[in-house]
């Protein structure tokens, strides 16, 4: 059967995730029932990276097998019709060789995390954005996250629930920069890494915004990162200003 690769973007504020479920609506639900409208199915659809509730994707990427040899634009353009009215869209198709895997040949995956600096309440970027009514120390973050890049026992920034065998990380780069948004000023926190743990980078924003605001100095994220203590990190991120920005391969399947 053939196998596709489908880079796709997806508003995370309708869905309960990813990852399907019995009831809530979820992107991998939505993403399947697309693809039975065009063949019998049933389908299995794996992807990168499942992303929790109200998480968004610029980039996320997932693999499906056809039974029909498809040219890549037009099933595209066939599924982004029947993902109708879902905020999902598959930006991009191609054939996958059969040893391609969307998550275990995946070598790196971006993360991006807004937080808008304003006091007035968010009206286009509502749903988009971690909204804080102050403005951050955009260099004090940057000392604070510098302690955590390299490689690390996280787990102190990981989930209770976290399914991961080990909490051992390595975090390739963590950056905060200042962005001139066009509904104010955001801070942009970009992650990447080969893999993250659960709630990772929403426990790793969560405590940087503490660092921003004056309420932590960076040696105390230093300190944190140490204790191996879930208790000692600081409050866990919204879901909302998460972003899936990509997920990069050995050879890059949509080239």
């Amino acid at each position: 059967m053939p196998r596709y690769a489908l880079k796709i973007e997806y508003h995370g504020g309708p869905f309960a995730g990813w990852q399907r479920q019995a009831g809530p609506a979820t992107v991998q639900g939505a993403l399947e029932a697309a693809l039975a409208r065009l063949e019998p199915g049933p389908f299995a659809v794996a992807a990168a990276g499942r992303t929790d509730a109200g998480v968004h994707a610029l980039g996320q990427v997932a693999q499906a097998e056809m039974a029909r040899d498809w040219d890549p634009f037009r099933l595209s353009e066939a599924l982004n019709h029947h993902l109708k009215p879902h905020p999902v869209a598959v930006v991009a198709c191609a054939r996958a060789a059969g040893d391609w895997h969307a998550r275990f040949s995946a070598v790196e995956r971006r993360y991006l995390f807004r937080i808008l600096m304003r006091r007035a309440p968010a009206t286009h970027a509502a749903g988009l954005v971690w909204q804080v009514p102050r403005a951050l120390d955009a260099g004090a973050m940057r000392a604070a996250a510098a302690h955590l890049t390299g490689r690390h026992d996280f787990t102190t920034f990981r989930a209770a629930l976290c399914q991961a065998k080990s909490p051992v990380k390595t975090l390739d780069a963590l950056e905060v920069e200042e962005v001139a948004g066009l509904w104010g000023l955001e801070l942009w926190l970009r992650a990447r890494a080969r893999s993250f743990l659960h709630n990772q980078v929403r426990s790793i924003a969560g405590t940087l915004e503490r660092v921003g605001a004056g309420a932590w100095r960076p040696e105390d994220v230093r300190a944190a990162l140490a204790a191996r203590d879930r208790a000692r990190c600081g409050p866990v991120a919204p879901p909302q200003g998460l972003y899936l920005s990509e997920v990069r391969y050995p050879e890059d399947p949509f080239a």
